[in-house]
């Protein structure tokens, strides 16, 4: 199973990861972040577990349909009215092969229905992951983001107290001024102590993901890079309608509810095997005047059992027409947040474009309200609105980004884009 130490030989021995060094922390980027992700998280590795369950049921599937081999030995000691000890013992083989099964038969076809399913499930928790990790990385490069601009309005309400209270000095300025000056400052204080616990708590949550020591300093080196989405909604619709797991796992366990109405109904049906038996005693071995062969050919048919089958048909029959909900559910369902994720992402790609000029224009009035400030001509009321509003400017912009980058992600993702890792993880 894999371990945090896989995490050491993953990133400085394969191809995988180009990852380099810088002073103590981890040069990071968004794929190296995925792939780390795709080999090294636990909740993969638990999914990817249940292929090996599924390739067992299918193999006792099998061997529930295939020969059977049986051997037995009995040894005895008796005393007979005090004539004697007498001992003896009685060897025997026998093998069996079922002919005609037909709830065995079907048990073979639902259970290579069952790895199939459980294969998809893989590559669905792939693509799952895929996104955790992309949520993350720019959740955390937001949080970053959103530091400094909380660390630019620290300063300047520093800047800008150290400007009224020298006006003050000077008597140009009431003394309210100042005092207002320092509770602004002491606000943005704090905006910046909770911008930094968030940028910690996205690195912490980028670092459960990926299944690294928490005490690993990385470094993030991609940031977002504005890429136009061409496809229109229906488009992205009929691609996840043709690739979402999902749906072709809803496919599979269909088929396997209707098997389980034929396996239902087997016992409506004779079973036939061919049985095999050998048997022996008072010696190791067989020999040609102390042995016993039979060959037998045997049916069974199961005539009346006061309403059992029928009711076991009856629950088959009723758990293939929730199959068939279930599909038409999740087909509606995987609709629907495709159309949202999709919709946002056009929102967040709106808002992108029409804050990058609101952020020059807040720029723009800030650097008047403050030298008209400075000149005695403004109020504080000016340089805190200004302020506020540059701000708002600016975490709007890096919202907008990290915004379409996040929904751009997601709708990829609902569409059923095909991931998996570079390398597998040591067993």
């Amino acid at each position: 199973m894999k371990n945090r130490k896989l995490i050491t030989s993953a990133m400085l021995g394969c191809l995988l990861f180009s990852q380099s060094v810088i002073g103590s922390c981890m040069a990071l980027s968004m794929e190296d972040a995925v792939q780390m992700a795709l080999v090294n998280n636990p909740d993969v590795a638990i999914t990817r577990l249940n292929e090996d369950m599924a390739r067992a049921e299918l193999k006792q599937q099998r061997g529930k349909n295939s020969f059977s081999v049986k051997a037995s030995a009995n040894f005895s000691d008796s005393d007979n009215n005090d004539n004697g000890w007498q001992y003896g013992n009685s060897n025997g083989l026998s093998a069996s092969l079922p002919l005609f099964n037909k709830s065995n038969q079907n048990g073979i076809k639902e259970g290579e229905l069952g790895l199939d399913i459980a294969k998809l499930k893989t590559q669905r928790k792939w693509e799952t992951m895929k996104l955790d990790v992309i949520k993350a990385y720019y959740d955390a490069l937001e949080a970053k983001k959103q530091i400094g601009v909380y660390q630019d309005t620290v300063d300047k309400y520093a800047k800008h107290l150290t400007n009224v209270e020298q006006l003050y000095s000077a008597g140009s300025k009431a003394k309210i001024d100042v005092l207002r000056s320092q509770v602004e400052l002491s606000n943005a204080q704090q905006s910046l102590i909770k911008g930094q616990n968030s940028y910690d708590n996205s690195l912490s949550k980028l670092h459960n993901l990926l299944y690294l020591d928490y005490n690993e300093p990385i470094e993030l080196t991609d940031d977002f890079v504005y890429e136009s989405f061409t496809s229109d909604v229906s488009s992205c619709v009929a691609a996840a309608m043709a690739n979402r797991k999902e749906l072709q796992i809803d496919k599979y366990t269909l088929q396997q509810k209707e098997l389980a109405v034929s396996s239902a109904k087997a016992d409506y049906y004779p079973t036939v095997n061919l049985n095999l038996n050998a048997g022996w005693n008072k010696q190791v071995v067989p020999s040609s005047d102390n042995h016993t062969y039979t060959a037998t050919v045997g049916a069974s048919w199961n005539i009346f059992d006061s309403g059992v089958t029928a009711g076991k048909v009856d629950k088959a029959k009723a758990e293939l027409e929730s199959a068939k909900l279930a599909l038409a559910q999740d087909e509606s369902d995987i609709n629907l947040s495709l159309r949202q994720n999709y919709n946002s992402m056009r929102e967040a790609e709106k808002r992108f474009k029409s804050t990058q000029d609101a952020v020059k224009e807040a720029e723009e009035d800030y650097f008047i309200a403050n030298e008209k400030y400075r000149a005695g001509e403004g109020i504080m009321l000016d340089i805190i609105d200004a302020q506020t509003a540059l701000a708002t400017a600016r975490q709007n912009h890096i919202s907008a980004q990290y915004d379409y980058a996040r929904y751009k992600a997601a709708v990829e993702s609902d569409m059923g884009t095909e991931v998996s890792p570079s390398v597998t993880a040591s067993e």
